[in-house]
């Protein structure tokens, strides 16, 4: 994953890591407070080795690193049951040695011969009982019990209190900034882990760089998610100031880059599932490149669930299926739909073999007649997973503009309905993202795709009268 692909786990994660950081914040503070608080005080203590009244440098020296040999034995005794036995009886103390040393530590710095002894309890007072009995048992234990000499007389080594033990005035613990902190960090590890977690469980397609994931081909561009599409499908018509009619607008600019200098006008817009908004997408389509006063014929191939009559507002009972069986005469079901350039063939009736009817003879002709007398015909197809129907028409036609439903469909679903065209040697022409989120990393600007408000004239100017010259008597 690149720097990039981390930044947009974590802009895509963020609440994860908000509310776990809330949470870790919460329990730290929360511990703190329940906590009991507890006392730390230290006592030093100065262990030595007596030498002659008359000591040399060499005398002092031995007696030094004799000590310090001596020291590292000694912190282990402090919290032994020889010591703490003492102490337990001086301080009427109702516990045991053992437990008792859970409030003691001993340690000693290098190269030192001094012994810091640190108790810890819950009330101030007998923190500072317990430290300075304790440095006063070990003494007794070392001068008169363990370093005393066999044949009677005075110990050479000397345990000295240097720094007696103080009542503390303020608990050394729960450290609450501390606390917090730590929740904190903990809390953001586990937010940032159940983000990276979400992000690679989550197989869906959501943006851009999940479908360059999956494919080569170039993305041709992005419309935003209207949870009111349906009550008004035709947006660029309805509302062409929308930004998703720009969007649509930029997905007509892009097509018409990639089939700059074919003679081959004709593209099917179809999906990988039910579901992505392909039928609007190929209807805005059209009424986008109608709007450059290109002629163009937009035909509804689907012929399982035909949707483009009723979003048009057109009456769909005769349409292609009645042109394929030859009842009809394409003149006579071809609509024009306003007052631009534009003419609907809808589904007509569905018939029981949609895809015998979508291969045959019949549409290959049909196709290449409409081909060469508009500029553009475009193909609302069936999705290509659950049917056939797609890939069929897709190999009579320049090309596939598949559409992909971010958050709707599957990275492999994608990748298996892009597989199915090139396998039969069909061309995906692009991708269009559809149902892009409004805001975060995976939401749609329209400048990415370096194309807002370029107008109609304007192209009309550069392309049209190239094809109006096509086929047009």
């Amino acid at each position: 994953m690149t720097l990039e692909g981390y930044f947009r786990v974590i802009r895509k994660g963020w609440v994860f890591i908000v509310i776990f950081a809330l949470l870790g914040i919460g329990a730290g503070a929360a511990l703190a407070i329940i906590a009991t608080p507890q006392y730390r005080t230290t006592t030093t203590m100065y262990v030595s080795v007596a030498v002659s009244d008359t000591p040399t440098a060499g005398d002092l020296t031995s007696g030094n690193n004799y000590a310090q040999a001596k020291v590292k034995s000694y912190v282990s005794i402090i919290t032994s049951a020889s010591v703490l036995d003492k102490v337990i009886a001086e301080l009427n103390l109702d516990t045991t040695s053992k437990s008792l040393a859970d409030h003691l530590s001993a340690a000693s710095p290098v190269g030192t011969v001094i012994i810091e002894l640190t108790a810890t309890d819950s009330d101030p007072q007998t923190a500072a009982n317990l430290a300075n009995a304790t440095a006063q048992s070990f003494s007794d234990a070392v001068v008169n019990e363990l370093e005393k000499p066999a044949g009677g007389g005075a110990s050479l080594v000397k345990v000295r209190v240097v720094d007696p033990a103080l009542v503390p005035t303020s608990p050394s613990s729960p450290n609450v900034p501390l606390n917090i902190a730590l929740g904190l960090l903990v809390g953001l590890v586990l937010g940032l882990g159940a983000a990276f977690l979400r992000t690679a469980l989550d197989t869906r397609v959501h943006g851009a760089h999940d479908v360059s994931s999956v494919t080569d081909a170039p993305l041709l561009g992005g419309i935003s998610f209207d949870p009111e599409s349906n009550k008004h499908p035709l947006l660029v018509h309805s509302d062409p100031r929308n930004p998703r009619a720009e969007a649509f607008r930029a997905l007509r600019t892009n097509l018409r880059f990639v089939s700059a200098g074919s003679a081959n006008h004709c593209f099917v817009v179809t999906s990988s599932i039910a579901g992505e908004g392909k039928s609007t997408t190929a209807a805005n389509l059209a009424l986008a490149l109608a709007e450059t006063g290109v002629r163009v014929v937009i035909i509804d191939g689907d012929l399982r669930k035909p949707k483009l009559a009723e979003y048009m507002g057109l009456e769909g009972a005769v349409g292609l299926t009645d042109v394929l069986i030859g009842t009809v005469p394409l003149a006579d079901v071809l609509q024009r739909w306003g007052n631009r350039e534009l003419y609907v063939l809808p589904a007509g009736r569905v018939p029981p073999n949609p895809s015998e009817l979508l291969g045959s003879d019949a549409m290959h002709n049909l196709l290449e007649a409409l081909n060469e007398q508009v500029d553009y015909v475009i193909i609302d197809a069936p999705p290509l997973l659950p049917v056939t129907d797609g890939a069929i028409i897709s190999s009579m036609t320049a090309g596939a503009v598949v559409v992909a439903g971010s958050g709707k469909v599957k990275r492999t679903e994608l990748a298996r309905a892009l597989n199915s065209l090139t396998s039969i040697d069909s061309k995906v022409v692009g991708v269009v993202l559809t149902m892009l989120p409004n805001k975060g990393p995976d939401s749609y600007n329209n400048e990415k795709y370096g194309y807002y408000g370029a107008g109609p004239v304007e192209e009309e100017s550069e392309n049209a009268p190239a094809r109006r010259r096509r086929g047009r008597k």
